[in-house]
C-alpha cells in the first residue's frame, strides 16, 4: 500500500496543480488549502505564506539533484555543474505548467519575485557544492548569483523547449555556463578571475 503523503507534500502539491491550471495568483493560500483538502488552519501550521511553499518546492527540487550525483569526481568542474542543472530541469520536468505560471505572474509581482530569490541563491550554491565547486566567501557568493542569471535564462529556454531530449535546454545551457566558465571555476584554463571593481 503506497505511503499517504505528509501534509507539506499534499500542501505543495496542491500548490503546483492550482498554478498549472488557474496561474499562481490565482493559488491564494485558501484556494491551496481547499485543494488539497486540508482546513486552512493546517496549511498556516505547516507554511505562513505561498513563498514559504515555493520555498519547501525548492529544496524538494534540491535534495532531487543531490540524491542523483554521481560518486566519481573524474569529470571537469564544467561537465558535473551542467549535470547536476540538467537533473534539476529533469526534476522540474513534471511541474512544467506550474514552473511556467509561476514565471509568467511574477513578472508582475516583482516583489514577490525578490523574496523568491534568497532561497533559489541558496539552491544556485548547492548545484556548485554538488558540482565540486566551491560556494564559500566572497567568491562563491558571486559564483551562486552568477549561477542563478543561467539558471533563470536556461528556465526559459527549457519553457519554450519542446523537443522531448531537450537538445535546445542543453546547447543554452553549455553555451551559457562555457561564456561564465572563468567566473563560476568551471574553466579548463585561465586561473581565478580578478575581483570585481568595489
Amino acid at each position: 500500500m503506497p505511503k499517504r503523503p505528509d501534509r507539506a507534500t499534499r500542501i505543495v502539491d496542491a500548490a503546483l496543480r492550482l498554478a498549472a491550471r488557474e496561474g499562481w495568483r490565482r493559488a491564494s493560500l485558501a484556494a491551496i488549502a481547499a485543494e488539497a483538502r486540508l482546513p486552512v488552519l493546517e496549511v498556516h501550521a505547516v507554511f505562513r505564506s505561498r513563498g514559504a511553499i515555493l520555498d519547501a518546492f525548492h529544496r524538494r527540487i534540491d535534495e532531487a539533484v543531490l540524491a542523483g550525483a554521481p560518486e566519481a569526481d573524474s569529470e571537469r568542474p564544467h561537465d558535473r555543474l551542467f549535470d547536476a542543472l540538467m537533473r534539476r530541469l529533469e526534476a522540474l520536468q513534471p511541474h512544467r505548467e506550474a514552473v511556467r505560471a509561476v514565471m509568467r505572474d511574477a513578472r508582475s509581482d516583482p516583489v514577490a519575485s525578490l523574496a523568491d530569490l534568497p532561497a533559489l541563491l541558496g539552491s544556485m550554491e548547492w548545484m556548485l557544492e554538488v558540482s565540486g565547486i566551491p560556494a564559500n566567501g566572497w567568491r562563491g557568493r558571486l559564483r551562486a548569483k552568477i549561477l542563478l542569471g543561467i539558471y533563470l535564462a536556461t528556465l526559459r529556454a527549457w519553457l519554450a523547449d519542446e523537443s522531448p531530449d531537450m537538445m535546445k535546454t542543453m546547447a543554452a545551457l553549455d553555451h551559457r555556463l562555457r561564456n561564465a566558465g572563468r567566473w563560476l571555476g568551471t574553466a579548463d584554463a585561465g586561473g581565478e578571475p580578478p575581483a570585481p571593481a568595489a
